[in-house]
Formats: C-alpha cells, structure tokens, sequence
C-alpha cells in the first residue's frame, strides 16, 4: 500500500514540457489552467506558476483529471514565476501583477 502512495505523491510532483519547433507545446503537471488566450496561457503547475506567451495559441488537448495540456501556435516565451526574489508567498495573480510590472 505504501508503495502505491509513494508512486502517486511522485507522479502529482512530476512536471515535463516538450516543445516541438516552437509551434507545438506538450505539458505535464497542470494542476490548473488559470487564463488563456491566443496570445497567453497563464497556468498552475507542479513546480509553481507557469506564462507561455506567443500569437495563435490554441488548446489542442486538455486533460484535467492528468494534469496534461497540449498547446499549438507561435511559442514566444515560456516562463515560471518563483516568487523567490519577495519574501512574502502570494498568490498566483499576486505573482503575476508583480511580474507584469517588473516587464512594462
């Protein structure tokens, strides 16, 4: 039984993204899709928050129950947020206003 548990605590924290000539984006992990347009996805993910931006972007595939995303569309950034440079944890979209601040 334990080891059961131990297998399903290391797939909830494993986290993988493969992108394929920019055009396509294959993500494990997903624990939430915050927002998402075609020209940003702003996500939750096992290793913290997570902004793709580029043009075109689209949902090709969603599975919530996995935590999988796959995206389609001109890939221009990828970037996580850590929030390591506050001393104080916020929330995603505290992490995002900061962040759009910082790059305006």
């Amino acid at each position: 039984m334990d080891n059961r548990i131990n297998a399903v605590r290391e797939l909830t924290l494993s986290s993988e993204i493969k992108m394929d000539d920019r055009k396509r984006v294959s993500l494990t992990g997903l624990k939430k899709l915050v927002s998402f347009s075609p020209e940003e996805f702003v996500m939750e993910t096992n290793l913290g928050p997570l902004v793709l931006k580029g043009s075109n972007l689209e949902i090709v595939r969603l599975d919530t129950l996995e935590g999988n995303l796959n995206i389609k569309g001109k890939v221009n950034s990828l970037v996580y947020l850590d929030g390591k440079d506050s001393k104080k944890e916020g929330s995603i979209f505290d992490k995002l206003f900061k962040w759009k601040l910082k790059f305006s």
